[in-house]
């Protein structure tokens, strides 16, 4: 049976659902839940919640950013605290084959924790490239060398596949170069696009086909677009698409951050310009807690007045890509995967990479 195109993540205010939220959910429009660490208390309750969602509506694709290092939502009661993404690039540049099966650990041990507590999808990893400029990136960053990110991510995602866990390469073209950060500000790269090509977008091209999921930077790029890539028809359709040869899911990054609010004006505008843009699916953040989640029940009132009015119109093909984003096989519950030796024995390779 084919999904809905249903577009929106969002997000739920805490530990639990509430009866409000359990029928903002029902919601057609609603593709997915993203959870941030409000949502945590332990294993148990998290698998407690993962369940609720589910049990409102199996399709829903449950999501999280859970990279390692700085971004990790989940880091007790059993979940590995994860290194840095840029000590595999340092163990690169000492044994290179070694950081290859290091990473490799490092996406089996993400992938199977997350997936024993019930999450289909980790905003992971990161491909931009560490060009010693960007502090919202820094050591989130893999390497300063694409082919090497390249290399070293193809390895993540063999790790996660291993899981079922599904990724999303972020941030596309890149965001390593600009220095402002997008929660807060509009970062501008002001270099052309044959450089960012051959160097920062580079990864997405040679990743293209194992990759479920892209996720575009709030990021201007004033030379090939006056708008960020992530509302940009020429960066996601032209350069993704066509050029790279990209034909998984497109997320959105969060539309409430700065970056997004500032060329927008709104939640509800930053919606529509990124799903004409070529987004798939659109990540609208931190809202739930607010006012019992009102600010999201009027921005699916507004999405769905804009398909009425035939502003926008849901397709075959986002349906079918946010389907490929939920996992297709069960999890290995937490006490099982103990006594899994694949799991065991990435653990210890994590664990010796520091």
């Amino acid at each position: 049976m084919s999904l809905p195109h249903a577009p929106l993540f969002i997000d739920v205010a805490g530990l639990e659902l509430t009866a409000r939220e359990r029928k903002r959910l029902r919601d057609p429009l609603v593709g997915g839940v993203i959870l941030f660490a409000r949502n945590w208390e332990s294993r148990r309750q998290l698998v407690a919640l993962t369940a609720q969602i589910k049990a409102v509506r199996a399709d829903l694709v449950i999501a999280v950013d859970h990279e390692g290092g700085r971004v990790q939502r989940f880091r007790s009661d059993g979940f590995t605290v994860l290194p840095a993404m840029a000590s595999l690039g340092r163990l690169w540049m000492r044994d290179a084959m070694r950081a290859v099966q290091a990473a490799g650990a490092v996406g089996r041990v993400l992938g199977a924790e997350l997936r024993a507590c019930g999450i289909d999808l980790s905003f992971t990893p990161v491909v931009d490239l560490d060009w010693g400029r960007s502090q919202v990136i820094g050591d989130r960053a893999l390497h300063s060398d694409p082919r090497v990110v390249a290399v070293l991510a193809q390895a993540l995602l063999a790790g996660l596949q291993a899981t079922g866990l599904a990724h999303c390469l972020k941030h596309f073209p890149g965001h390593g170069w600009a220095e402002a950060d997008s929660h807060v500000a509009l970062p501008v790269d002001r270099r052309g696009l044959r450089a960012i090509v051959r160097a920062d977008a580079a990864p997405y091209g040679w990743l293209r086909h194992g990759a479920r999921a892209v996720m575009p930077a709030h990021v201007v790029y004033p030379r090939i677009d006056q708008l960020p890539a992530g509302f940009s028809a020429r960066w996601l359709q032209q350069v993704l698409r066509e050029q790279l040869g990209f034909d998984g899911a497109i997320i959105s990054d969060d539309l409430t951050m700065q970056g997004a609010r500032e060329v927008a004006g709104d939640e509800t505008r930053a919606l529509l310009m990124a799903l004409h843009a070529g987004c798939d699916l659109a990540l609208v953040c931190n809202l739930a807690p607010l006012d019992q989640g009102a600010a999201l029940d009027r921005i699916l009132a507004d999405l769905r007045q804009a398909q009425q009015r035939g502003d926008w119109q849901p397709d075959a093909l986002g349906a079918a890509r946010r389907a490929a984003l939920l996992a297709c096989t069960a999890p290995l519950p937490w006490d099982a995967l103990m006594l899994d030796a694949g799991y065991v024995g990435a653990l210890d390779e994590v664990a010796r990479l520091g």
